[in-house]
């Protein structure tokens, strides 16, 4: 899970969890640390995106928190994704979603007004 997967239930409506039992049942989430270090950064103010973020750490207490080197939220799921710790990545961010399927990574992102689906590479 990335920064904005996390903070989609208030930024697009998306109930993130359920949709990702829909698509992949009983799967084990991880958020790297970074990940986790950017949500508080964002939390911290009074804005929609503090709000979002405020929920996204929330949220990130249903996952297996992972420590990782990088300091790059980005980069650390690409290492992650390559090096096998995660089958598919969650995330809505454009430029992390092309990195990922240049590596033939599976990517699980928003579709339609409120659903997510998996683009495989």
């Amino acid at each position: 899970m990335d920064t904005n997967a996390l903070m989609m239930p208030v930024e697009c409506d998306v109930r993130v969890f359920e949709e990702l039992d829909r698509l992949l049942s009983d799967a084990e989430l991880v958020v790297p640390d970074s990940v986790l270090r950017e949500l508080r950064t964002l939390a911290d103010g009074a804005s929609e995106e503090a709000v979002a973020a405020s929920v996204g750490l929330n949220l990130a207490e249903r996952c297996r928190t992972v420590p990782v080197e990088q300091s790059h939220a980005d980069d650390a799921i690409v290492s992650l994704a390559r090096s096998g710790e995660c089958e598919y990545v969650v995330t809505n961010d454009g430029p992390l979603r092309e990195r990922l399927l240049d590596e033939r990574v599976p990517v699980i992102g928003l579709r339609g007004r409120n659903e997510l689906a998996v683009t495989q590479p």
